[in-house]
């Protein structure tokens, strides 16, 4: 991570595109049957309880057992694989694209992603802090955790399996954590970014600039 960053060029690009473009995969193999068009609004989970499903963007059948994928974010479907439409496709196949219009908080997460040390899940699976980390994150924050390569720091749950993730980035503080505890992430989804110690304040800079910046020139969509 560069002690000098290029404000200018960075904010830039988010006021002509405020956008996340969010692809959807198939999760198994199977037959897929589209149950949206582009250009369509579709919306994420919603409900005081998340009981609410996003809106329903595909549905894959595979030994005569539909399984419907709905939205993961709100947004506008950007495209769709339509010549997929009734084909057998395999697990992993990008089936579409959701446009995600982005808040203030999501553009200034998008950046840090830019400028922190990004560690992704090596599978496809559910994850937890280590019970050193997860208790260490208890009686202080995330922020204050510090990890060095080597450590233990995440279990990795596939299949009724727990295995440990040994940390393999730049030392510092866990700045950012981007999965929920024992919900399924993509492979090469971030976990967690990190920051090393003396980097700190330099991402204070990142988030006080783009606050500033974001208010003196807000945009309708976000």
């Amino acid at each position: 991570m560069s002690d000098e960053i290029d404000f200018d060029e960075i904010l830039g690009k988010y006021h002509s595109d405020p956008y996340e473009y969010v692809d959807i995969f198939a999760e198994h193999t199977g037959k897929v049957r589209f149950l949206t068009e582009e250009g369509s609004t579709v919306e994420a989970v919603s409900g005081e309880w998340k009981h609410i499903p996003g809106t329903p963007l595909l549905e894959i059948t595979r030994e005569r057992n539909p399984k419907q994928i709905t939205s993961p974010t709100n947004g506008v479907i950007a495209s769709v694989n339509s010549n997929l439409e009734g084909s057998f496709v395999e697990a992993g196949e990008k089936l579409m694209t959701i446009r995600h219009p982005l808040k203030k908080k999501e553009i200034i997460e998008c950046i840090l992603k830019e400028v922190l040390y990004v560690f992704p899940a090596p599978e496809r699976a559910k994850y937890f802090f280590s019970l050193d980390i997860q208790s260490r994150i208890d009686k202080k924050s995330a922020k204050e955790v510090s990890v060095k390569p080597g450590d233990d720091i995440i279990i990795m749950s596939l299949m009724k399996r727990d295995t440990p993730v040994y940390y393999d980035g730049e030392a510092g503080v866990i700045h950012s954590v981007y999965f929920k505890p024992g919900v399924s992430v993509q492979q090469g989804a971030p976990l967690i970014g990190v920051c090393p110690v003396e980097k700190v304040p330099l991402i204070k800079k990142v988030i006080t600039r783009v606050k500033a910046d974001w208010d003196k020139n807000e945009v309708s969509t976000v």
